[in-house]
């Protein structure tokens, strides 16, 4: 298994309720849930009926309300948080190829 791989593993297993991301992101739940119901933001397992968070998802949420805060609507935030993840997952596939 690559150093990447692991990596990604590694961001994968970390889980935490919603109230424990609520916590953690300084972003009440209720707009965490909101979040997800319009589809900027999804759980681990959409199986279970507790909603589960990655530290992708902490990532994602912290970000979001970041550029928020800086005046950007919910679904731009939500755009520029997807374009810079997906600028520094292509660096890391440059910098550690899988």
């Amino acid at each position: 298994m690559s150093l990447q791989d692991e990596y990604y593993n590694f961001l994968e297993k970390v889980k935490v309720g919603i109230h424990e991301a609520s916590s953690i992101t300084k972003v009440p739940a209720r707009k965490i849930r909101y979040w997800q119901d319009k589809g900027y933001i999804e759980p681990v397992s959409k199986d279970s009926s507790a909603r589960q968070y990655n530290l992708v998802n902490l990532k994602k949420i912290i970000l979001i309300q970041e550029m928020i805060e800086e005046g950007y609507t919910l679904e731009a935030s939500s755009k520029k948080v997807e374009e810079r993840i997906k600028k520094l997952n292509d660096m890391m596939d440059l910098i550690i190829p899988k």
